[in-house]
């Protein structure tokens, strides 16, 4: 447990305003181990100014408390070993730091691989169990924050100074889309659909074009002539819904804007084309699933 407070500590002193202790519940009642409440190891005056600088941090409980409004997540469940894991898959979901004791040799380690299993909409309006893999940062001991110490360090430099990880809504998106996102194009109607995003949206919008940013700058057309390596699930529409996907271009031209993809919580979809001769995309629409 002293290994474990110097580490989350670490973390907070290099990132006090964006760094929080979410627990499942309050801190002061948690049991280290069968038997042993979390007050054996406070009582200790060898550790108390670190407990007293935990409580410090303003913890919260339970996880949900800091999901974004109007999001729950209740169409996603992560398992550990066929256990769930309802802590570690929030620190995914919020693209955070998760934090264990390691009273298991499985939680020695600085990223933990997770099974996630998710409710999709298919093309039908029906539901299917999607099962994938998934791997958080994790945390608990000093030799764990060196490894994730410099994203720490980088989160809290770029929020300094405005940058992705300061997004808190829809209009810094359009507002920042040159610094933020410069190989990716935009028609002018996106404006709106940005300045419009519900605050639950915004977060997952962010990360989207983050990925489409990335997977745009690293595509060689040449090697890879149908599309980029996508960073996320990204695939052309169904033929029977391409219909919807038609949308004025720059140029004044009706053209099919059929490549999509998806963003909690459903039915989010983003819709662009790719422009090969350019090495890049442009998005068209960003809100809810078109036709529904």
């Amino acid at each position: 447990m002293t290994e474990l407070a110097r580490a989350v500590l670490a973390v907070v002193r290099a990132d006090r305003a964006g760094t929080v202790l979410v627990s499942r519940e309050p801190i002061t009642g948690l049991q280290i181990a069968a038997g042993h409440p979390i007050g054996k190891w406070h009582g200790d005056p060898r550790n108390r100014d670190a407990w007293r600088r935990l409580l410090q941090m303003q913890s919260k409980w339970p996880h949900r408390i800091v999901f974004p409004e109007g999001q729950d997540f209740y169409d996603v469940e992560y398992r550990h070993q066929g256990e769930p894991v309802e802590g570690l898959g929030a620190a995914h979901l919020m693209d955070g730091l998760g934090v264990s004791l390691p009273v298991e040799p499985c939680w020695d380690a600085d990223h933990v691989t997770l099974e996630r299993e998710q409710l999709l909409e298919g093309e039908d309006g029906t539901y299917r169990s999607d099962i994938s893999e998934v791997r958080v940062r994790h945390l608990s001991s000093s030799a764990h924050y060196e490894v994730h110490g410099p994203w720490v360090r980088d989160g809290a430099e770029a929020a300094r100074k405005g940058g992705l990880a300061a997004v808190r809504h829809g209009g810094h998106l359009w507002e920042r889309r040159a610094g933020l996102f410069p190989r990716l194009q935009f028609l002018p109607e996106v404006e709106a659909h940005l300045r419009q995003l519900p605050p639950v949206w915004v977060q997952p919008v962010r990360d989207r074009l983050a990925e489409l940013e990335e997977a745009v700058s690293a595509w060689d057309p040449d090697t890879r002539p149908i599309a980029p390596q996508w960073r996320s699930d990204v695939r052309t529409e169904f033929e029977s819904r391409r219909r919807l996907c038609w949308f004025t271009d720059l140029d004044g031209e009706q053209r099919l804007f059929d490549w999509h993809c998806d963003f909690l919580p459903s039915p989010g979809r983003m819709h662009f084309r790719l422009l090969h001769e350019q090495r890049t995309l442009r998005i068209a629409y960003v809100g809810r699933k078109l036709g529904v």
